[in-house]
């Protein structure tokens, strides 16, 4: 697909992209300084080789170079018009590139041409969309990808267990106030607003016209996988052995696993 967005254009979308984001997530850059927190902790090496699913536009790949410039950073998504928002936003970036593959799809690791096993892999606000069957097969497929000692890191929205119905409605309400004391007047733009508005910019002509199967993220209705048991059962299924909450506010998590 060719780049017709100029990288300040892309920027702009991109900040637009953030604050709709916090509408959501008031905690997100917290989240995210945690997430690439835990990475340096872990991986034990200034230039790791990381994995970041569900990407998007690239917000998250890009805080992580910021903080581990050596690092190199493969971005999957399946939605192109995201997808060249961030390659044209970091087209500095030297360690970072983007491959649109899609998840739900097994054997999307082996077209990464990665040339060693990855040390970490990082998600936010993406693997909760994945119907339950086809998380099981990306941990399974994952497990079998990372180096041994490896991590996966998923921030995202995960309920209390389904059985603990008085948690999860807790969990609900103290991420409602963490919202209203951000945005007391309501989110500044909603998630469907930007998508509109976005894929309404002339500079995006090109790239609407260009595109086969339109694109996957405008189609994202419900939450397939939001209970965190669901995602605790399916790591350990696949074989990471350490799973754990390392950072929470209300339903919004840090969920980590470790390989053996």
């Amino acid at each position: 697909m060719a780049q017709t967005l100029s990288p300040d254009r892309a920027h702009e979308w991109i900040t637009r992209w953030d604050r709709q984001q916090e509408g959501y997530l008031p905690d997100r850059e917290e989240r995210f300084t945690v997430l690439i927190d835990a990475v340096e902790a872990h991986v034990g090496r200034a230039d790791p080789l990381v994995l970041d699913l569900g990407c998007g536009p690239g917000s998250l790949s890009a805080r992580l170079l910021d903080r581990l410039p050596r690092a190199t950073v493969v971005a999957v998504d399946a939605d192109p018009l995201l997808l060249a928002l961030g390659r044209a936003c970091y087209s500095s970036l030297p360690g970072l590139r983007f491959a649109e593959l899609d998840l739900r799809r097994p054997g999307w690791s082996r077209e990464l041409g990665l040339e060693r096993a990855p040390d970490a892999a990082v998600s936010t606000t993406a693997l909760h969309w994945l119907a339950e069957r086809d998380l099981r097969a990306l941990y399974a497929e994952l497990a079998g990808l990372l180096r041994p000692g490896g991590i996966l890191l998923n921030g995202d929205h995960l309920e209390a267990d389904g059985s603990a119905s008085r948690l999860r409605g807790l969990e609900r309400e103290i991420a409602r106030k963490a919202i209203r004391r951000r945005f007391p007047d309501g989110h500044p733009e909603d998630w469907r607003q930007w998508w509109d508005a976005f894929t309404a910019d002339p500079a995006l002509a090109s790239l609407m016209a260009g595109l086969e199967n339109g694109s996957s993220a405008a189609s994202h209705d419900g939450s397939e996988s939001i209970l965190m048991s669901t995602h605790v059962e399916a790591l350990r299924e696949a074989g990471f052995t350490e799973i754990d909450t390392i950072w929470q506010r209300g339903d919004d998590r840090i969920l980590a696993a470790l390989l053996p």
